[in-house]
């Protein structure tokens, strides 16, 4: 009778065994398809990310040529004086070259991201944070930008590419 409980305690033991083996076996799958959820949604994310950094990047081109040509246009006016001539030359050529060197940064990273490149990842947090600097949608799309690409889901899928 002895043998017969120690083989019922010890059967009794093994199916708790087996059903922790269980419950650990499933809160694994729960992990990883929670982790396999965050990654899909923070692809999507950087999807977007990345989309908003080519169309800005797009629009930053055409309003640097339009800079240009405007700046250009108004030393027209001026052709007699000497202090505005220099000024509005310097500001026709400074100001499309930044304007036009950050939208190209931000429309070649944004390639980058859509195609998941471990380079445009930070690429993007510099651009994203001196866009911060643009009030109000530079502000919004830089803090967008950066949460994105600063999310450990997001470090882990650049880093698995």
């Amino acid at each position: 009778m002895y043998f017969y409980t120690y083989d019922a305690s010890f059967q009794q033991n093994d199916s708790h065994l087996i059903r922790n083996e269980n419950i650990t076996r499933n809160i694994k799958t729960n992990v990883m398809e929670e982790s396999i959820l965050k990654e899909s949604k923070m692809r999507k994310h950087v999807t977007v990310v990345g989309a908003i950094h080519i169309g800005f990047g797009i629009l930053g081109l055409i309003g640097a040529l339009a800079v240009f040509f405007a700046l250009n246009f108004a030393k027209g006016f001026v052709s007699g004086e000497e202090i505005p001539n220099v000024v509005l030359s310097f500001l026709a050529a400074s100001l499309p070259l930044l304007i036009g060197f950050m939208s190209t940064l931000g429309l070649v990273g944004g390639i980058g991201l859509i195609a998941f490149k471990s380079w445009a990842r930070y690429l993007i947090i510099v651009v994203a944070a001196l866009g911060c600097l643009n009030i109000p949608i530079g502000t919004l799309k830089g803090v967008y930008s950066l949460w994105v690409l600063l999310q450990d889901d997001t470090i882990k899928l650049f880093n698995s590419n």
